[in-house]
Protein backbone atom coordinates (compact mmCIF):
# COMPACT_ATOMS: atom_id res chain seq x y z
CA UNK A 1 0.00 0.00 0.00
CA UNK A 2 2.95 2.17 0.19
CA UNK A 3 2.59 3.25 4.14
CA UNK A 4 5.60 4.04 5.47
CA UNK A 5 4.88 2.63 8.97
CA UNK A 6 1.98 0.65 8.37
CA UNK A 7 1.72 -0.82 12.29
CA UNK A 8 1.21 3.08 13.56
CA UNK A 9 -0.97 3.77 11.02
CA UNK A 10 -3.25 0.80 11.62
CA UNK A 11 -3.04 1.25 15.07
CA UNK A 12 -4.35 5.47 13.96
CA UNK A 13 -7.46 3.54 12.30
CA UNK A 14 -8.54 1.69 15.03
CA UNK A 15 -8.26 5.16 17.30
CA UNK A 16 -9.66 6.96 14.71
CA UNK A 17 -12.66 4.54 14.64
CA UNK A 18 -12.99 4.20 18.44
CA UNK A 19 -13.28 7.91 18.50
CA UNK A 20 -16.21 8.40 15.83
CA UNK A 21 -18.06 5.84 17.11
CA UNK A 22 -17.98 7.81 20.75
CA UNK A 23 -18.67 11.33 19.05
CA UNK A 24 -21.74 9.21 17.84
CA UNK A 25 -22.69 8.18 21.25
CA UNK A 26 -22.14 11.24 22.70
CA UNK A 27 -24.67 12.97 19.97
CA UNK A 28 -21.65 15.52 19.14
CA UNK A 29 -22.01 17.18 16.09
CA UNK A 30 -18.10 17.87 14.11
CA UNK A 31 -18.37 21.42 15.90
CA UNK A 32 -19.16 20.21 19.18
CA UNK A 33 -16.49 17.47 18.98
CA UNK A 34 -14.01 19.99 17.41
CA UNK A 35 -14.63 22.54 20.59
CA UNK A 36 -14.35 20.20 23.13
CA UNK A 37 -11.27 18.38 21.77
CA UNK A 38 -9.38 21.76 20.87
CA UNK A 39 -9.26 21.32 17.06
CA UNK A 40 -11.02 22.92 14.22
CA UNK A 41 -14.19 21.31 12.59
CA UNK A 42 -12.17 20.85 9.74
CA UNK A 43 -10.01 18.59 11.17
CA UNK A 44 -12.97 16.69 12.93
CA UNK A 45 -13.96 16.22 9.20
CA UNK A 46 -10.85 14.89 7.85
CA UNK A 47 -10.74 12.59 11.28
CA UNK A 48 -14.06 11.04 10.22
CA UNK A 49 -13.01 10.99 6.46
CA UNK A 50 -10.18 8.76 7.65
CA UNK A 51 -7.33 11.32 6.43
CA UNK A 52 -5.13 10.77 9.58
CA UNK A 53 -1.95 11.83 8.23
CA UNK A 54 -1.62 14.75 10.41
CA UNK A 55 -2.97 12.95 13.62
CA UNK A 56 -0.38 11.29 15.94
CA UNK A 57 -1.17 8.47 17.66
CA UNK A 58 -0.28 10.59 20.98
CA UNK A 59 -2.40 13.40 19.79
CA UNK A 60 -5.67 10.68 19.29
CA UNK A 61 -5.13 9.80 22.58
CA UNK A 62 -5.68 12.74 23.98
CA UNK A 63 -8.75 14.17 21.99
CA UNK A 64 -10.19 10.75 24.41
CA UNK A 65 -9.23 13.08 27.61
CA UNK A 66 -10.83 15.71 26.03
CA UNK A 67 -14.24 14.08 25.69
CA UNK A 68 -13.77 12.85 29.36
CA UNK A 69 -12.45 9.14 28.64
CA UNK A 70 -9.93 7.69 30.56
CA UNK A 71 -7.40 5.93 28.38
CA UNK A 72 -5.38 2.70 29.53
CA UNK A 73 -2.31 0.86 27.63
CA UNK A 74 -1.81 -2.40 28.82
CA UNK A 75 1.34 -4.71 27.34
CA UNK A 76 1.89 -8.22 28.16
CA UNK A 77 4.00 -11.47 26.62
CA UNK A 78 2.82 -12.65 23.62
CA UNK A 79 1.29 -16.00 24.46
CA UNK A 80 2.94 -19.07 22.81
CA UNK A 81 3.78 -18.83 19.41
CA UNK A 82 1.34 -15.93 18.17
CA UNK A 83 2.80 -13.05 17.28
CA UNK A 84 2.30 -10.04 19.15
CA UNK A 85 -0.26 -7.60 18.55
CA UNK A 86 -1.55 -4.16 19.15
CA UNK A 87 -5.20 -4.27 19.92
CA UNK A 88 -7.68 -1.14 20.64
CA UNK A 89 -11.00 -1.79 23.04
Amino acid sequence: LGIENPEEHALRVLLAGKLIELMGKLELTQVEAAKRMGISQPEVSRLKGAKLSHFSVERLLGFFNHLDQSVRISISPAKGRKPATTTVG
